[in-house]
């Protein structure tokens, strides 16, 4: 009895040797995985059949193409803070072809409310100054590369004359956003912008826009086929001040001798779009209440035509514009956050 007793003990002390010794050579405990970088970067890109900014086409109806990047950095789960710039080909009646936009601000979110707050300049380099009929404007004597009264170049067969534009187009807007998200289909959201000087006329503008947006479930696709569907509309409304005395219409009495009081107008857009891993095809309507001498009076396009029915105290040109009037749009685009890339 104890010969057994003592082999036992013997046994036990050598599997606690052998575990002990087995237990030493393993490797110690994985360290925890270091926390997500707070960095992010969102990169994008589009092509698109017309850009269309608030009802306006930018690109006189013709294609245009859009990249840029976007550098975040999330303080918080719920707080992001962001910098910009990204840039869009255009047609602008002053020669400007390309749109530069610098950009930057916060984004608060509190559960399903999403907000945003920052500031945007849009620059439009390389642009001339076209006008100034008999003589330069107060202000503008270095502005104008040809003050003897040429006016913006008719690319519609009309003859030279009529619409005036200034050289450097650009501004800057502050803004606000908030956007509540309902539950997996439904949002909806609001939108505040304003500037000083819109499109370098001298005239303030504050645009309103509210939006909804409809997500398909992803019941409607096949299954795990990275394909997804939205219906989305806009409506929103520009409300327009006076521009400098540039653009006046030099008729004495007028009031618009010393600026023209543009037409403020109400906008809107409703499209489906076609969602594939980080690509999107969006298919859209877009219009304005706008009439196309006023369309004209606001925007100086190089594509006016005369019509009698077109001369007002606004436009006494008698020219008019179908830039501000419908238009359908394709657009492709590509936007990913390089933190989601594999």
């Amino acid at each position: 009895m104890k010969k057994v007793a003592l082999s036992l003990v013997l046994v036990a002390g050598l599997a606690s040797s052998a575990m002990a010794a087995d237990m030493a050579t393993k490797a110690p405990p994985a360290a925890p995985a270091p926390p997500p970088s707070p960095w992010d970067v969102a990169i994008s890109a589009a092509l698109m059949t017309d850009y269309n900014f608030r009802g306006i086409t930018q690109s006189a109806h013709h294609p245009s193409s859009q990249a840029g990047f976007e550098l975040r950095y999330n303080q918080t789960s719920s707080m992001q803070w962001y910098a910009g710039i990204s840039g869009e080909s255009i047609d602008f009646p002053n020669n400007a072809a390309a749109e530069i936009d610098f950009y930057g601000g916060f984004r608060p979110t509190f559960d399903k409310l999403a907000l945003d707050f920052g500031v945007w300049e849009y620059w439009y380099p390389g642009g001339n100054c076209f006008g100034t009929v008999g003589g330069v404007a107060p202000g503008f004597t270095s502005a104008c590369s040809d003050p003897a009264g040429v006016f913006v170049a008719n690319k519609n067969g009309q003859p030279l004359g009529g619409n005036e534009v200034v050289a450097d187009e650009s501004f800057f807007e502050a803004y606000g956003k908030a956007t509540y998200t309902f539950n997996d289909q439904w949002a909806a959201g609001v939108q505040e912008y304003y500037s000083p000087d819109v499109a370098g006329t001298g005239a303030w503008g504050w645009f309103s826009t509210g939006n909804v947006t409809f997500t398909a479930p992803s019941s409607w696709f096949p299954a795990n086929s990275g394909i997804g569907g939205y219906i989305s509309a806009d409506l929103g409304y520009w409300d327009l001040g006076t521009s400098n005395r540039f653009y006046g219409n030099d008729i004495a009495g007028s009031p618009q001798e010393f600026g023209v009081k543009y037409t403020s107008y109400a906008t809107w857009d409703v499209g489906l779009g076609w969602t594939y891993k980080a690509f999107t095809l969006d298919l859209r309507y877009y219009d304005t209440n706008l009439t196309q001498s006023e369309c004209n009076a606001f925007t100086s396009a190089s594509n006016s035509s005369f019509s009698t029915s077109n001369i007002t105290a606004q436009n006494p040109n008698g020219l008019g514009s179908n830039w501000c009037g419908a238009a359908y749009i394709a657009k492709l685009s590509f936007a990913a956050n390089l933190s989601g890339l594999k």
